[in-house]
Formats: C-alpha cells, sequence, structure tokens
C-alpha cells in the first residue's frame, strides 16, 4: 500500500493559501471518479516532478510553485491528462479525464 496521505483530507493545519501554490483535482472516467489512480506531476518542460496515487473519490493534491504543469492520470479504466496554469499562491483546480 503507498505512504502518501489521504488527497481527499482537508488542506494541513497552517497551509497559508496566499503563500502556497496548492494544485488538486479528481481523476474521473466519464462522471465516475476514479480511486487508486497514479497521479503525475510534470513541469512546464515535461519533466517529472512528483507522484501520488488519487483517493478512492479520485482526489489528488500537490503542493508546487507557479507555473504550468500537466496533471497526468494513468488507470485501469485508462490514462488521462490536463494542462493547469497557476498564476500564483491559491488553490488551483483541475479535472483529469481517463479512458
Amino acid at each position: 500500500m503507498c505512504g502518501a496521505p489521504d488527497q481527499a483530507q482537508q488542506l494541513p493545519p497552517g497551509t497559508d493559501l496566499s503563500k502556497e501554490t496548492v494544485l488538486v483535482g479528481r481523476v474521473v472516467a466519464g462522471s465516475e471518479p476514479v480511486g487508486g489512480a497514479f497521479v503525475r506531476l510534470l513541469d512546464g518542460g515535461g519533466e517529472f516532478t512528483a507522484e501520488v496515487v488519487s483517493s478512492a473519490s479520485g482526489d489528488f493534491r500537490f503542493f508546487a510553485g507557479p507555473g504550468t504543469w500537466t496533471v497526468r492520470a494513468l488507470s485501469r479504466s485508462g490514462n488521462g491528462e490536463t494542462q493547469l496554469t497557476a498564476d500564483g499562491p491559491g488553490l488551483h483546480r483541475a479535472e483529469v479525464a481517463v479512458g
């Protein structure tokens, strides 16, 4: 089992969204959430930066920096990716459709 924290939980206490850039989202197949997907964060140059496993409700979370990111999901339901631009600190949302 993966030792990553539950991605569906609230942000950790003390998270200051005026200073931190947090990327959150869900992995979906149609309208259904996809749990257990490997969600990868790639930087603007396409380089691997981080990976988490989506929660049972398809949720994922990354603490990152401002910039343009690719969020890629690999699952039994299929693969998908989306681009996300975080222009500064705050909570930035994305949905990754797989199929």
